[in-house]
């Protein structure tokens, strides 16, 4: 096997970048290229790329509603400065970054956009505008780096005298580092990216890079259970959570006094994952990990996908693991998601991507016995240029996504996971059900598939869909996403992996979790939220 040299420092590391600022309707740094690949456009059967014209400015907003009262309230608590209702900032806290969110700024709607975008400055700032909200029953949403792709910042508006965005970003700070535990203490307007920088700076890594890294908090990180790329190695960041603060109308809650404790029933649950809506974390104490000082990516062919599959399940199962495994399937890798401008450039079967991070001797250690499992697998090495070409894209994809909408083509994923003996199942019914529902409609679409994160139980499953838009989009996909829901509770996967329930996944998380489940997370939001201003419609 080819080698890479082992770090020295941090300065080569991909996962290196500066914070991104999200202005909608577009998708981060606006300096970044995002040309749109002539093989992706061709495949989706777009023939050239035009220039939408879209102009946030010219997007619609209702006149604030807020009361008076309320606004000259926050004033006060937080200062002119921190109170805004100004365009601009309220399209950038308006709605998520799912493919429907941009379609409906992209149109000039702005109906959705917050009355006010506010910025507390600690945590009992939002403890006392939760209090001040509710009892003027004004819905609170909170907001870190605003990259949902389920609808978690699109409340409620119904009975509510308005809609504030709480924008957490002046909670930054990284308040402390336990070397001896090896745990962080993170405000949550942190961002991941940032997160990062300040840890490296004491010699360690949270190692969670989901593909919204660039623009996502920590905040956002516990609040929808995200997952980054390397969570074979690290773990999911809901697993990384030891403690966290939660601001409430009624004030602070505090979760997790020590690590595994058997206290009753862990109620640091409630909260990861709550999106919301039973009040603003603010705080988290996460496990950190010593900056790696090797780190390889390589590839890995198998002659189809439920090879591939098995052989990560061999991985899971029985170990070792690496710190980031994932499988495409036949078409993602054809399509060859890695090097879009290189359509075919990974001919026949399907492509894992393996990657190691640590100590020298552990990543060598790693790497051998991995890639003998693989190999009894029937897998075949593939050399470090596949990996490495992965590691160097592994956040562009969301750029992608701008020049094939300018162009009319429709591009959206979803995700799900279940057990492995259910995983070829669940993806043949959502391909198919994707697929028909689209072709009904008159497009074919392209639809591609890859394992991301592996358990010993199961895997999640993470499809991309693509093909031209109709004259409708909205409704096109809405069509699309509602067969893709259908086929993933009939065939008994869960409704979402990590992108998290919203608004868009509630209805079919209600049904997965049942009538009594759903009563039970209703008692808590009451207890926590009585006036349920909290993000209201999202979740619950």
């Amino acid at each position: 096997m080819s080698d890479e040299p082992s770090l020295s420092n941090t300065s080569d590391d991909e996962t290196a970048l500066r914070a991104v600022t999200m202005h909608r309707p577009r998708w981060g740094d606006p300096t970044t290229p995002a040309d749109l690949p002539a093989a992706a456009a061709a495949l989706a059967g777009a023939d050239a790329v035009a220039d939408t014209g879209v102009d946030p400015d010219a997007v619609v907003l209702a006149e604030p509603v807020v009361p008076e009262a309320v606004r000259t309230a926050l004033v006060k608590l937080l200062g002119a400065s921190n109170v805004s209702a100004d365009h601009r900032d309220r399209i950038d806290h308006t709605r998520g970054y799912s493919t429907t969110d941009l379609l409906t700024l992209r149109g000039g709607d702005g109906s959705d956009a917050p009355d006010l975008v506010v910025a507390p400055a600690n945590h009992d700032d939002v403890v006392r505008l939760l209090e001040l909200c509710a009892h003027h029953r004004v819905a609170v949403v909170p907001f870190t780096g605003g990259t949902s792709v389920v609808g978690g910042l699109t409340p409620q508006r119904a009975g509510f005298a308005g809609v504030v965005s709480v924008d957490l970003h002046r909670l930054d700070q990284l308040v402390e580092v336990d070397e001896i535990s090896r745990t962080a203490t993170l405000q949550a307007g942190l961002r991941g990216v940032r997160a990062e920088e300040l840890l490296r700076a004491n010699g360690f890594t949270l190692g969670h890079f989901p593909q919204s890294y660039a623009g996502a908090g920590i905040g956002g990180y516990a609040a929808t259970r995200s997952a980054g790329q390397s969570s074979a190695g690290y773990g999911r960041f809901d697993e990384m959570v030891e403690h966290l603060v939660l601001a409430t109308p009624r004030g602070t809650v505090e979760f997790g006094t020590a690590p595994r404790s058997a206290a009753g029933p862990d109620l640091r649950h409630l909260v990861l994952g709550s999106e919301g809506a039973f009040g603003i974390i603010t705080e988290v104490t996460v496990r950190i990990h010593p900056t790696p000082t090797r780190r390889v990516f390589e590839g890995w062919r198998f002659a189809d996908f439920d090879a591939g599959a098995a052989a990560l399940r061999a991985l899971a199962q029985d170990g070792p693991m690496p710190t980031v495994l994932r499988l495409s399937d036949e078409v993602e890798t054809a399509i060859n998601l890695a090097d879009p401008d290189d359509l075919g450039g990974a001919t026949g079967g399907c492509l894992a991507v393996v990657g190691y991070e640590g100590a020298v001797a552990e990543v060598d250690g790693r790497r051998d016995a991995t890639a003998e499992v693989l190999g009894q697998a029937g897998g075949t090495y593939a050399g470090t240029e596949p990996g490495q070409a992965w590691r160097a894209g592994r956040f562009r994809a969301p750029y992608l996504r701008d020049p094939l909408l300018d162009a009319g083509v429709l591009v959206e994923t979803l995700e799900t996971v279940t057990y492995w003996s259910r995983l070829a199942e669940v993806k043949a019914a959502v391909t198919d059900a994707v697929t028909t529902t689209l072709a009904d409609l008159g497009t074919e679409p392209l639809v591609m598939c890859h394992i991301s994160h592996v358990y010993a139980a199961g895997a999640s499953l993470y499809f991309t869909v693509v093909c031209p838009q109709t004259a409708n989009p909205i409704e096109q996909w809405a069509a699309a996403k509602a067969a893709a829901n259908t086929a993933i509770r009939a065939s008994g996967a869960s409704i979402t992996h990590h992108h998290g329930v919203g608004r868009d996944h509630r209805d079919t998380y209600h049904d997965e979790i049942g009538t009594l489940a759903v009563e039970a997370l209703r008692a808590v939001k009451r207890t926590l939220d009585p006036d349920g201003v909290c993000n209201p419609g999202i979740l619950l």
